[in-house]
């Protein structure tokens, strides 16, 4: 059956060759005044500390050396590629981590921009306006201060990277000269689609993009485009497969997320859900309320804080989009582009944060295209438009510098977070660490009496509670929470905190007898032997102090106090001394 009319005016046209516009000296100037501000509005973030889980990745690890087969055994080898690369150039100063961030960032706006205008294009929006709505998508893409947490948390490269790569994939299917998918552009997507795989697993959605996409304008809400490229989709089929198989363990047994994850069920993430789709929504129209970790409550049941209405709402969204998909196509392809690339963390499979700002930097572009959609129709002379717009993204900048200064600091950070999230145990530790990194002790265990309180004490965070107690020469109190972490999990670690401990107080006979118990535990493990070589040089065993700090340098060549401590030991055994 032929298309009709109505459709046809939807059909996937060849991109025509564009002679060489007389303004690209101002577009590079608007280029040029892009990176400017982009840099400005993360400028506070670019020296700022690892934080959160880039503490867990190989880069923020002490003393960690290996060669890059090692970071390429990650299940995102692409992504461990880019770590590796700025490893090299600055080890652990995070300068260079956050400058490629923001050239990622950057690329991927531009990216963006294509997009957008091509599919403005497509909705035959008027002409004069596609060019300056396709820009002030890019530029509140890249300057939405929602973003800070894939820009300027490092970790949050993942997100970036991974939707960088599916943006480019998708602009060459968007742009390519015929409707129908030749081999060469089937293997520049099928690479980038790899490659962003590799560095996330939530692109695997594209697929279902460039799907939605054929049909909704080739020509127009038809299968015909979908047909006459069987084979770009034949083969990405395979390909999906193959990631669904290489990720199978990560999805069924990961430890934060998957269906193996046990503080609630996929069915319940789904009701949970139905309410966060619409929590990302309001950040991007009013982001006065950005979180690192939110505390957002799970619904049990259909019922419970109010999924079910969340759940009626979207179902009344979808059915008008799918009703007005012809008077307003490109905002319904919008709202269906959002929610397609919410599903791979949105839907079934159970993340243990069900609310993560990150997520919005994928499918921010479907809220953009309604953005555009509506802004193509207003009744306003060009140049207010263009004021509009102008000051609308000079706003999302500042308010991003603000939030960059945020994740600069990371006592600033946790401070925000725990006014904001004050139920989460994590969040009132991270905010006791940073306490005690600023030797604010007595703050740090009034925070980790709050995390108790939440919930019930691990191992790690009696540790670190019992050396902020050590901080304050309180000797009785911090070993009462090291015996506490040593009843959880007895290691060599714990029990070298209280020889340590025990040192400090004089009393060496228990620090040697709790430094014999972890030596036992783990011959390997490099601190128990600097301690031990503390006590014998206060008690005058000067030989026995040596060999102790030589076996922890053999064990660890960066202990530097060892290093120093066996130096300053050493220059008083030279002769003429």
């Amino acid at each position: 059956m032929k298309a009709s009319r109505r459709e046809a005016k939807h059909k996937l046209e060849a991109v025509p060759a564009q002679a060489k516009s007389p303004r690209h000296g101002l577009y590079w100037a608007i280029a040029a005044a892009a990176v400017a501000v982009l840099f400005w509005a993360y400028g506070p973030a670019l020296h700022g500390p690892f934080l959160f889980d880039d503490n867990t990745l190989p880069f923020a690890l002490p003393g960690f050396d290996q060669p890059l087969k090692v970071w390429l055994a990650n299940v995102r080898p692409v992504l461990f590629f880019t770590y590796w690369i700025n490893n090299q150039i600055s080890r652990d100063d995070t300068y260079s981590y956050h400058v490629t961030n923001l050239i990622i960032h950057l690329i991927a706006s531009g990216l963006v921009f294509l997009m957008v205008r091509r599919l403005l294009e497509l909705a035959k929006a008027p002409a004069s306006r596609q060019t300056l709505l396709a820009g002030f998508a890019a530029a509140i893409f890249l300057l939405h201060p929602v973003q800070t947490e894939a820009v300027a948390y490092l970790a949050g490269r993942s997100e970036s990277l991974s939707v960088m790569l599916v943006f480019a994939a998708f602009t060459l299917f968007l742009y390519r000269r015929e409707a129908r998918v030749t081999w060469g552009v089937t293997a520049a997507v099928l690479l980038l689609f790899g490659a962003a795989l590799f560095s996330k697993e939530h692109t695997i959605v594209l697929p279902a993009l460039l799907l939605l996409t054929d049909y909704w304008w080739n020509p127009g809400f038809s299968f015909a485009g979908i047909r006459g490229n069987w084979k770009l989709y034949g083969v990405m089929a395979l390909g999906a497969a193959a990631a669904l198989a290489k990720f199978w363990n990560l999805i069924f047994h990961g430890g934060g997320a998957g269906f193996g994850l046990t503080e609630f069920t996929w069915y319940q993430y789904l009701f949970t859900q139905f309410r966060a789709l619409f929590v990302y929504i309001g950040e991007f129209l009013l982001p006065v309320n950005l979180n690192i970790d939110w505390d957002f409550p799970i619904s049990h049941t259909i019922l419970e804080h109010g999924a079910i209405a969340g759940l009626a709402v979207w179902l009344a969204l979808i059915g008008a989009a799918w009703y007005y998909r012809r008077r307003f196509p490109l905002a319904s392809y919008g709202l269906l582009v959002y929610l397609l690339l919410m599903s791979p963390t949105s839907s079934i499979l159970p993340i243990k944060d069900p609310v993560a700002e990150r997520r919005l930097y994928f499918s921010i572009v479907g809220l953009l295209l309604i953005v555009v959609d509506v802004l193509s129709r207003v009744k306003v002379d060009y140049r207010k438009l263009a004021w509009v717009c102008g000051i609308v993204t000079l706003v999302a900048a500042g308010v991003t510098h603000a939030r960059a200064s945020v994740w600069g600091d990371q006592f600033l950070l946790w401070h925000d977070t725990a006014a904001k999230s004050p139920n989460k145990s994590r969040v009132h530790w991270w905010l006791a660490m940073s306490y005690y990194e600023r030797q604010q002790y007595d703050l740090a265990l009034a925070e980790f009496e709050k995390t108790a309180q939440l919930e019930r004490p691990v191992y790690q965070l009696l540790i670190d509670w019992g050396l902020a107690y050590d901080a304050l020469n309180q000797p009785g109190k911090a070993l009462e929470k090291l015996r506490q972490a040593a009843a959880l999990d007895a290691t060599a670690h714990v029990y070298s905190q209280i020889g340590m401990v025990y040192a400090k107080s004089s009393q060496y006979p228990e620090a040697l007898e709790a430094l014999a118990t972890a030596e036992r535990l783990d011959p390997a493990f490099a601190r128990t032997y600097l301690y031990r070589g503390k006590i014998f040089l206060k008690t005058g065993r000067v030989p026995e102090a040596v060999v102790n700090y030589q076996r922890a340098l053999a064990l660890d060549r960066n202990l530097e106090e060892a290093r120093q401590d066996l130096a300053q030991v050493q220059s008083k055994l030279r002769p003429g001394r």
